[in-house]
């Protein structure tokens, strides 16, 4: 694999972040770097909160929003892939 980890490096998965690529800077929940867990508190399907997969943060004025993939409940029994731009006040990366 080029430039890639080989078979992990002893790297442990959390911590495989490319460095090569200018990053955000952190924002008002703390995440320094995309692709982490988090938990959405009020997901597309107004159900109880949903663990999701935070992907990147962007400004909105003076604002952060975060660009989260998780499921959502389309109809009962069916789920779906949401990925949407959350405000910062929606989301827990803790």
């Amino acid at each position: 694999m080029a430039g890639g980890y080989g078979r992990g490096a002893g790297i442990p998965l959390k911590d495989r972040v490319r460095v090569d690529q200018p990053s955000e800077p952190v924002s008002a929940t703390g995440a320094e770097h995309p692709g982490r867990h988090c938990w959405v508190s009020v997901p597309v399907d107004a159900s109880s909160p949903r663990p999701g997969l935070l992907l990147e943060w962007r400004r909105a004025g003076h604002l952060w929003e975060g660009r989260v993939v998780y499921v959502a409940q389309l109809r009962p029994g069916r789920w779906a892939t949401v990925e949407e731009w959350i405000p910062a006040e929606l989301l827990t990366t803790e």
